[in-house]
């Protein structure tokens, strides 16, 4: 595995772990929500592991993939990424 591709699925994996810290957080805030509040909170969380377990799942390729296939799969995964991204900073800033 080369240094470069290391780094990226550090990074990858990093980010991942951001975002499981969100997911808690938006929890914790959520069981002291009031009851209207509550659903919107719930709709969201649920909507942010879907996208955090895709991103997982995309992280997971990269990681066994051959030299190869790595680089292929490593735009799809930029996508990806980008998309999970933009839904969590999305739901963070609505919900701060």
């Amino acid at each position: 595995m080369t240094d470069k591709r290391k780094a990226y699925e550090e990074r990858f994996e990093a980010e991942l772990n951001e975002w499981r810290a969100e997911i808690v957080l938006l929890n914790a805030k959520a069981d002291k929500a009031r009851a209207e509040a509550k659903v919107e909170y719930y709709k969201t969380i649920e909507a942010l592991q879907g996208k955090h377990d895709t991103a997982r799942k995309k992280l997971l390729e990269l990681k066994v993939a051959g030299d190869d296939a790595w680089e292929d799969l490593k735009a799809g995964a930029e996508n990806v990424w980008t998309d999970v991204k933009t839904t969590f900073d999305s739901a963070v800033s609505r919900f701060k």
